[in-house]
């Protein structure tokens, strides 16, 4: 016999307390039952209560009614002694209370409820009081919205994929949807150009776009990594309208997707790299030349009407030098100010009750002159400035500590001004990653009192709809949903970077009950660790460098003509300041003067991650889904997969290191040693290659590395041996 819960509807008010939960474990007890009860319109606790709804149902017949006497839990509004977005949760005899600072606090307190449920079921509910520790905790979305207006990543598969999902309304509520449970606050929508795409703007009209487009070009593998290029003629000469809309009705469709947001907590920004003017070149003598006092007028007159069409859009941002080469730093940024800085001011005089925020990036840029150039915005009561600072450069996964940062830092605390971080990940694409004590402290060592918060995300791929899964069922996960764990521990770690391994553990179990979660939860953070160990000791710091998956980047930094990275760059590339790694011309050098050194050797490296490597291959293998767990079985896949790979880079750094030993000092031994460790490294790339490709498709073509084919790289594999045998 299943109990009942009843749902309860309606307005309640309790005065200065916004978010209170109370349940009632003595009348679930005696009359099998559980009552909510919810005042009406708060959105964002009618979320938190389907997802309670979601992990009872099991248990408990579910029961709406409308009387509010005898309510078991219940959802009201406000309490100032937290902090906004905050909840606690205590227990007291029969009773569990949620109290909430806010809606969004009501909502976070809520789904932390449902989460201890569904681990520890009804009756194993622990207090808990929790304040964001960041505030802004975003996701960084290059948005391929059409061919005329495309991002950064459009070149590239994943984009030319994703272009009719960015106009599909039920991605967005589940992206959304997935946000809120994972505690992340927006959404940073980065496009070159997104104007025409989103607005119509007074005396510019003609610029707007209807319809959505993508070409049908056969593009080429590489194009410039400015951003350069994406509109060439022969691209746009050959487009396919992929869906039949006005620009009516695409303003119409974001405002639906902002105010849908909102009921998750969920803001908007747009944030935009210049200067490029795709979709309105040309138009009414609009160019992308930084003296031309028309594309001046237009870009101000554009920024303005972004929130003038967009109610609920939270801010705007943007980047100088991407495409402003041959102008000096003062006449860029007096550029930003008298387009993108007076937009936003001309939008908070027509708007005084509206707050704004605005973003700019610290690149290519200095920001003490930046303080100064826009000190208007930042003197603005209606307008929060804040910078955004490139933290790991292109890789998150390198090391614990970045190095790049502290001359910003002094000079944006002198001017008591905060950042948002970027933390870029161009390593993980494929496959699911997760090494939760990797993010907790990568997370801890931000530095906190210069922080407004972070957006996470990449410039090498979409994170859209998925398309790389074999045999997948229609419609595909969208890859917030497939890579859950991964985006789950940003998300959740920005939150509370307290965030416990056991209760990590617990949701693992939660999710797999088919399985042992202890030992998933083991084998997942050990093979996850491969990415951070292996790119810290090769760290190539930009996209175009280094993508760990592929073995590759562009040739003139591999220095090789298939930009493979072949043996010679794995002995010349330097690691990760902050690794602790010792390179592997240090260590030859060490040798040969009988020296000593604090680092990581490069054979300590190669057995960490022969360790990682091997201790996840024996804990994958001992752990098995059934029939009906298609997640744990794809899971266990990659956990396995990532394995190889892990043995690959072991093996490959092992040999590059003899090989370097044999070239200083002719011992022969050294280089028996390096193409014995070679050969054992290409036959793991082979592995590593079929392995992956049960699961995936491949070859793909990605936007900074170019094709990504892991069965030709075997050849590439093969050429190492070859190298260390020439020797």
């Amino acid at each position: 016999m299943k109990q009942k819960i009843k749902v309860l509807t309606g307005s309640f008010l309790v005065t200065f307390i916004i978010g209170i939960l109370v349940v009632n474990l003595s009348c679930k007890e005696s009359t099998r039952t559980i009552n909510f009860y919810a005042p009406s319109g708060i959105p964002q606790i009618q979320f938190a209560i389907g997802e309670l709804k979601s992990v009872l149902t099991d248990q408990f017949e579910l029961v709406e009614v409308t009387d509010s006497a005898n309510a078991d839990i219940i959802f009201s509004i406000g309490n100032e002694s937290l902090k906004s977005e905050g909840f606690e949760i205590t227990t007291s005899g029969d009773k569990i209370t949620v109290v909430g600072a806010d809606a969004a606090g009501a909502m976070y307190g809520g789904l932390e409820l449902a989460e201890q449920i569904s681990i520890h079921g009804i009756k194993g509910i622990a207090s808990k009081t929790t304040n964001p520790y960041m505030e802004m905790r975003g996701t960084k979305f290059n948005i391929p919205l059409d061919v005329r207006t495309p991002s950064y990543t459009d070149v590239s598969d994943v984009a030319q994929k994703n272009i009719p999902e960015m106009w599909n309304y039920d991605f967005w509520t589940e992206y959304i949807d997935n946000l809120a449970r994972y505690r992340y606050n927006y959404i940073s929508l980065w496009n070159l150009h997104p104007f025409p795409s989103m607005v119509k703007v007074p005396g510019y009209e003609d610029v707007a776009l209807n319809d959505v487009q993508r070409s049908t070009h056969q593009f080429d593998e590489h194009y410039n990594t400015n951003g350069w290029g994406f509109c060439s003629p022969e691209i746009l000469a050959n487009p396919e309208i992929l869906l039949k809309i006005s620009i009516e009705e695409k303003m119409a469709f974001w405002r639906k997707v902002m105010t849908y947001a909102k009921t998750r907590n969920v803001d908007f920004y747009v944030v935009t790299w210049n200067i490029f003017v795709h979709g309105a070149k040309d138009k009414y003598g609009i160019t992308d030349k930084i003296d031309n006092p028309i594309t001046k007028d237009y870009f101000r007159k554009s920024v303005k009407e972004m929130f003038v069409t967009y109610p609920d859009l939270a801010g705007i941002g943007l980047t100088t030098g991407e495409n402003m080469y041959g102008n000096t730093f003062q006449q860029k940024e007096d550029w930003a100010f008298d387009t993108y800085g007076q937009g936003l001011l001309d939008a908070a005089a027509e708007m005084p009750n509206r707050k704004f925020r605005f973003i700019h990036r610290q690149h290519m840029a200095a920001a003490k002159d930046i303080s100064e150039k826009f000190k208007p915005l930042i003197e603005n009561e209606n307008i929060d400035f804040i910078f955004s600072f490139k933290y790991a450069k292109a890789h998150v996964m390198s090391a614990l500590e970045q190095p790049y940062h502290h001359e910003f830092v002094e000079d944006i605390k002198s001017n008591n001004i905060k950042t948002i971080w970027t933390l870029r990940n161009d390593d993980a694409f494929y496959f699911r990653w997760g090494a939760p004590n990797f993010v907790r402290q990568f997370v801890k060592n931000i530095p906190y009192e210069v922080s407004q918060g972070y957006y996470y995300g990449s410039d090498q791929w979409v994170w859209g709809r998925e398309f790389t899964t074999k045999n997948a069922k229609e419609p595909r996960q969208i890859e917030l949903v497939k890579h859950w764990y991964h985006w789950m521990l940003w998300g959740r770690f920005a939150y509370d970077p307290n965030l416990s391994n056991e209760r990590i553990v617990g949701m693992l179990q939660a999710r797999f009950p088919e399985t042992d979660a202890q030992k998933l939860f083991t084998a997942w953070q050990d093979a996850s660790m491969v990415y951070p160990t292996t790119t810290g000791f090769h760290w190539g710091q930009f996209d175009f460098m280094w993508y760990i998956e592929g073995c590759k980047g562009r040739k003139q930094f591999t220095k090789t003509e298939t930009e493979f990275h072949d043996v010679n760059s794995f002995i010349n590339v330097k690691p990760h300041s902050l690794s602790g790694f010792q390179s592997i011309p240090d260590y030859v050098k060490m040798i040969i003067e009988k020296d000593t050194s604090n680092l990581l050797s490069p054979f300590e490296v190669s057995q960490m991650l022969h360790d990682y490597a091997d201790n996840a291959l024996k804990l994958e293998g001992e752990l098995s889904a059934g029939e009906n767990g298609t997640e744990l079985q794809a899971t266990l896949h990659d956990i396995r997969t990532i394995a190889y790979m892990g043995k690959y880079y072991a093996y490959k750094i092992n040999g590059a290191t003899q090989l370097a030993l044999y070239r200083e000092t002719k011992n022969k031994n050294y280089q028996d040693k390096a193409v014995s460790q070679l050969l054992k490294a290409r036959d793991y790339w082979e592995k590593y290659a079929e392995t992956a490709m049960l699961q995936n498709i491949n070859p793909i073509w990605t936007n900074r590395v170019g094709h990504v084919d892991w069965m030709k790289a075997i050849d590439f594999a093969d050429l190492d041996i070859t190298i260390a045998g020439k020797d």
